[in-house]
């Protein structure tokens, strides 16, 4: 929700109406029940009819922010409604002494002499534990710095881009191109591009040519951007050569109190999504998107769109602060968010010092 729709919702409720949606959301995220005017009206700090209550749950249903799943049943947070509280309400807390100590301890103990993906399976294994949610961790693939780019024409609209790492690497990846594109015009294509990117990686190498595109227009033409922008950001389709490792735990716990077909649809999807690799891009990207921990909840985001699930997210940096990789949770709406948010950004903050 932006700033400005926020406050003018805000400033469309009044003091009354703003009890009721808090204590309502509060109550669903605790109980995951629809919430009813006579529970409400027991709640509240000042003395209100379940019929003021009902009147007052009708406004709020007229702004969007909660609906009612049966004719006779109370009211539940609608997806808008979820992202009204969190921005609007809120109280993000702070971890315990007792807990940042659980969490730094594990951490610790499971980094030491093992290898970087034993440890951050450690890392997600822990935060499903802690959070009851499905814990993800997202760690990007190490780029070396390129020695050689070359490009093979396979069809007259497709190309293998084979690129060489100074660390003796090798990888290729299959991208279109534009109609009626020549041998020769792939090999002066080449020539261009390793005048440009040798010794850099290849995120230094988008960052470089983004600089000479601006700089002269004329340098970078129409194919070498094409293909840079293709065959330098889209990872090769090898099942093998994936650009990250994702890696869930905690499946089981998305499984409790679940007993409609509709909700083990919607679970089966959100593991589909994950499972894909524009999915693991995707999420590394959200990642990069903003500082600090960011919440997604249901279809603010396409990734999760079918399975309408929420997620907590929060990047790690290596030593020169660069994003290379992500951590969170995923689970229902009603995850508990105040709880989480500052568990995934202290982990999130211990896995970077580990890392690097």
């Amino acid at each position: 929700m932006t700033k400005p729709v926020l406050d003018q919702t805000f400033r469309s409720l009044d003091a009354r109406a703003r009890d009721i949606f808090r204590l309502l959301v509060e109550s669903y995220l605790q109980g995951g029940e629809p919430v009813g005017s006579r529970s409400l009206s027991r709640l509240l700090p000042t003395q209100l009819s379940p019929a003021t209550v009902r009147n007052v749950m009708s406004d709020l249903e007229h702004l969007g922010l909660v609906y009612a799943p049966h004719i006779s049943a109370g009211r539940l947070p609608t997806q808008q409604g979820l992202r009204f509280f969190v921005d609007a309400f809120m109280e993000i807390g702070d971890l315990s002494e007792e807990e940042r100590n659980i969490i730094e301890s594990q951490i610790k103990a499971s980094g030491k002499g093992q290898s970087l993906e034993h440890f951050l399976t450690e890392a997600s294994q822990m935060l499903s534990g802690l959070s009851r949610g499905a814990g993800v961790v997202l760690a990007a693939k190490t780029e070396a710095p390129l020695k050689h780019i070359e490009f093979v024409q396979l069809e007259p609209q497709k190309a293998l881009a084979i690129l060489v790492m100074q660390n003796g690497d090798v990888e290729n990846r299959v991208l279109d191109l534009p109609a009626g594109v020549t041998t020769s015009q792939l090999t002066e294509a080449s020539n261009y591009l390793n005048a440009h990117i040798r010794g850099r990686t290849l995120a230094e190498a988008r960052a470089e040519l983004a600089r000479l595109k601006k700089e002269t227009r004329a340098a970078l033409d129409t194919l070498s951007q094409s293909l840079v922008e293709q065959g330098l950001a889209v990872w090769v389709e090898s099942e093998s050569d994936l650009p990250a490792r994702l890696i869930v735990r905690g499946r089981a716990n998305l499984l409790e109190n679940v007993t409609a077909e509709a909700d083990l649809d919607l679970l089966r999807h959100l593991f589909e999504d994950l499972e894909t690799k524009e999915g693991l891009i995707q999420l590394l990207e959200l990642a990069e998107e903003g500082p600090g921990v960011r919440i997604f909840i249901g279809s603010e985001n396409k990734l999760f769109s079918l399975s309408g699930s929420s997620l907590v997210v929060a990047p790690y940096r290596d030593q020169d602060s660069r994003v290379v990789g992500a951590l969170g949770i995923i689970g229902p709406t009603r995850l508990n968010y105040a709880r989480i948010v500052p568990m995934v950004d202290y982990t999130a903050q211990l896995v970077g010092r580990m890392v690097r």
